[in-house]
């Protein structure tokens, strides 16, 4: 078992049947040793950074439409952090207190959720290369980041510390290949729409599970990593949406066409 501390001068040395090699830049998935200075400056947000995100928010906050005001916003995970890379997005969190949207917050959750994926159709928004996801969190949410920022205020509210950290590479590449092979399987495979939902759970709770018991730095968390920075989770959530939508759809050529045949041929007979 191969485990790398930061700070170390590494050699990587892989065979060429691994998915990660040198040239992939396995060394982005360490700790750097100073925040992504983009959207940092002397720990502080660049001002030019946090005016376009409060904007971003209040944007994203009128498309939600309730009648609840914000209490924070807050800028968290990898880029509120020194696990950041060139893929990594800027995690931008409303909070709100769902328990004064309605009482019961199950349906409150589902709604902002839905509407904030009809938001992220909609709109492609950067901020140097990096894409903005907007989010609206429960107060009460637990939420595992080491680093996380209040835009409001322009203070940290926890953040992140330096550290040593040991990662697990033959653990990432050997459950990397695993789960991309059972998605390549799962989309080839017939009625594969069931199949999807219950991969995407999966690794959704192999990333949750990885988070509480190890932080950012878990083999679980730093696989899903490798999964979307490989396009592997795109391609399954693009693949589950257009078969939702194929099963939505008519086609008129096999359906519609063949009633109103059957209706002429015994019309003529």
């Amino acid at each position: 078992m191969k485990k790398f501390n930061h700070g170390i001068h590494i050699i990587i040395v892989m065979n060429s049947s691994v998915i990660l090699t040198e040239d992939d830049n396995i060394s982005e998935l360490l700790p750097h040793k100073k925040l992504s200075q983009i959207i940092w400056e002397s720990d502080k947000l660049r001002p030019e950074i946090r005016d376009r995100l409060l904007k971003i928010a209040a944007e994203f906050y009128f498309f939600l439409r309730i009648p609840t005001p914000i209490e924070d916003i807050l800028l968290t995970g990898s880029m509120a952090n020194y696990n950041y890379s060139k893929m990594s997005d800027i995690d931008l969190h409303l909070l709100i207190d769902f328990s004064k949207v309605d009482k019961n917050q199950k349906i409150v959750k589902d709604l902002l959720d839905a509407k904030r994926a009809l938001w992220n159709d909609r709109h492609d928004i950067t901020i140097k290369a990096h894409d903005v996801e907007v989010y609206a969190q429960d107060k009460d949410e637990t939420h595992f980041s080491t680093g996380t920022y209040s835009v409001i205020r322009n203070e940290w509210i926890r953040k992140p510390k330096q550290k040593k950290v040991e990662i697990d590479f033959d653990a990432i590449i050997k459950k990397s290949k695993n789960l991309m092979s059972e998605i390549d399987k799962v989309l080839k495979s017939p009625n594969r729409l069931a199949k999807i939902d219950r991969l995407k759970e999966k690794i959704k709770k192999m990333r949750q599970c990885g988070l509480e018991e190890g932080g950012e730095y878990s083999v679980e968390n730093l696989t899903f990593k490798i999964l979307r920075r490989e396009g592997y989770l795109e391609k399954l959530y693009d693949t589950a949406r257009a078969d939702v939508d194929a099963q939505l759809s008519l086609n008129s050529e096999s359906v519609v066409m063949k009633k109103i045949l059957k209706k002429l041929i015994e019309f003529k007979q």
